[in-house]
C-alpha cells in the first residue's frame, strides 16, 4: 500500500468538509412551491464535486486530483465576478493546493505503485 502524503491528507479532507458543509447549508434552500431554484440545484452539485475530488484524493485516484483543481479553478473565475479581495484569497488557495498537488511526491501517490 502506498503512503499517503499529509498534505494530501489535509486538502482531501479540507475538500470533504468545505463541501459537506457547504451541501447543508445549500440544502435549505430547496423549496417546493414554484419558481423551482435550478441554481441551488447547481451550487449543490458543486458542493458534491467537492466532496467526491477529496474522497477518490484520498483513495489515490488521479482524476480526483485534476477535478479539486478544476474546482477550484472555477471558484478563482467565480470570486473575480464578486470583488478582488475574494479574487486575491481564491487565487492564493489555488496557488497552494496546486504547489502541494503536484509535488514529486503526490505525484508519486498519485501515480500508484511502480510496475517492475
Amino acid at each position: 500500500m502506498k503512503k499517503r502524503p499529509l498534505p494530501i491528507i489535509v486538502i482531501s479532507w479540507l475538500f470533504i468538509a468545505a463541501g459537506a458543509i457547504g451541501l447543508a447549508y445549500h440544502a435549505t434552500e430547496f423549496q417546493a412551491p414554484p419558481p423551482f431554484r435550478y441554481d441551488v440545484l447547481w451550487v449543490c452539485l458543486v458542493r458534491l464535486l467537492a466532496i467526491l475530488s477529496g474522497v477518490f484524493m484520498l483513495r489515490g485516484n488521479n482524476w480526483a486530483r485534476w477535478l479539486l483543481v478544476t474546482w477550484m479553478a472555477y471558484h478563482v473565475i467565480l470570486s473575480g465576478l464578486h470583488s478582488v479581495s475574494q479574487l486575491i484569497v481564491h487565487g492564493l488557495l489555488f496557488a497552494v493546493i496546486v504547489y502541494f498537488l503536484f509535488r514529486p511526491r503526490a505525484s508519486s501517490y498519485f501515480r500508484g505503485p511502480s510496475s517492475s
